[in-house]
């Protein structure tokens, strides 16, 4: 690597590449809504995502702060990540999704299946003829990089993260399998988007009724404009204590059950259950989804899961600042990983879509509010129609609820297949 020989970073105080890392995130953001034709091109080609994880990975590669040493990342994952979760899972509305169970709700686990088992299949096929793309040993196992990629694939950035810290593959594995996340997802996703402006022909496809989706936008519309409103200090504050008092709990109920599989099921641990971390996500999960039942819910409509996702791109830079940019240049066979999983994922979610006659707006929101998060998967249902936004982020919610699970058991089938 460039990089490789240099041994003392630029800076070394904590709170200073903090503080580095936050205008990073600051500058991101706020070129990233200029209407610049400069920046428009850029983040046309270079997603703000991509760029939140690699920019303190240049710096990180370059020498100028060393984020393997650095105690933020663990920091921020282990206090700001089943944050982030709470605030996702809390706007979680069942009754609505219940509502669309027939046909949103089986595109839905048919996108979770899809990637569950296409993962598994990339992996066997490519280990067939090339065994040495998904080989590896210890951390550097290439099935180790691929189950983060499924967790982000299935849910998003917060359970990406997540299996990171359960699976624990290199940081140059990590590097690389972002890598192909970005490319591959947002190659896919300019695809979705140039197919929601051909909908009526791709609902001829699926010989799909298109009624359901205009019921659901004056729903969704009207849902919009009784909920939103301003939000007061006092909700933050009920936000944060929310989203952190579950975090203690979890640290505390978690810790004690991984201590007791670990002296009384110590078999367990090739599946990761000893691991702590991977019981703190459970059940921050749970009690997240259990807490969208009561009025916490109503605190979506005063920025809850905006909440998260700033704690959850403060998390994405003390990732990135662990990671070498250079990585997949040592295994760029990954990108075809990449490319037959996300075939076997469209392949087997337009055969369950043309045998439910799906309209193709439940398609491509259910598909990339597992594959791209609560960003990618907003901007696609907008694509359809604005007041549709929301119905994006209610699936990108479930993602997030199961992403987490279903990544991991992703991870294992992907062990299984591995050479």
């Amino acid at each position: 690597m460039i990089f490789a020989n240099i041994a003392t970073p630029w800076i070394t105080n904590d709170a200073t590449v903090f503080g580095l890392l936050m205008a990073i995130l600051a500058l991101v953001f706020y070129t990233s809504s200029l209407s610049n034709p400069f920046f428009k091109r850029l983040y046309a080609i270079l997603p703000p995502l991509l760029l939140c994880y690699f920019i303190p990975g240049l710096l990180n590669s370059a020498g100028v702060i060393d984020g393997k040493n650095s105690p933020l990342y663990g920091v921020s994952s282990n206090y700001l990540l089943p944050a982030c979760l709470v605030m996702f899972t809390l706007s979680l509305n069942l009754p609505e999704l219940w509502k669309l169970r027939k046909q949103a709700g089986v595109m839905f686990a048919a996108t979770v299946v899809s990637v569950m088992l296409g993962g598994a299949f990339a992996v066997y096929i490519v280990g067939r003829f090339a065994p040495e793309i998904v080989g590896g040993e210890g951390p550097n196992e290439v099935w180790r990089g691929l189950a983060t990629l499924a967790g982000s694939w299935i849910g998003g950035g917060a359970n990406q993260a997540a299996l990171y810290r359960i699976f624990e593959p290199s940081p140059e594995l990590f590097s690389a399998t972002i890598a192909v996340d970005v490319f591959v997802a947002y190659g896919y996703m300019a695809l979705l988007l140039f197919g929601a402006g051909k909908a009526d022909r791709m609902n001829r496809f699926f010989r799909a009724d298109n009624r359901a989706v205009e019921e659901l936008t004056g729903r969704m519309e009207a849902y919009s404009k009784a909920n939103t409103r301003v939000p007061q200090v006092k909700d933050l504050m009920i936000m944060l204590g929310l989203a952190f008092g579950t975090t203690g709990v979890a640290h505390l109920t978690g810790t004690a059950i991984a201590e007791w599989v670990k002296t009384n099921a110590p078999g367990l641990d090739k599946f990761s259950l000893t691991s702590d971390f991977f019981w703190i996500i459970l059940i921050t999960t749970i009690l997240g989804i259990l807490l969208s039942t009561t009025k916490a819910r109503q605190l979506e409509g005063a920025g809850a899961s905006k909440l998260g996702t700033v704690l959850l791109y403060v998390l994405i830079a003390s990732i990135g600042m662990q990671m070498d940019i250079l990585a997949i240049l040592d295994n760029p066979g990954l990108f075809l990983v990449g490319i037959i999983w996300m075939l076997f994922h469209v392949s087997l979610l337009a055969l369950v879509g043309w045998l439910i006659r799906a309209p193709f707006f439940f398609f491509a929101v259910s598909s990339m509010s597992n594959i791209g998060g609560v960003a990618s998967a907003s901007a696609t249902a907008a694509a359809f129609h604005p007041s549709l936004v929301s119905m994006g982020v209610i699936l990108s919610v479930c993602a997030y609820a199961v992403g987490t699970y279903a990544g991991y058991l992703c991870g294992i089938l992907m062990q299984l297949a591995s050479p």
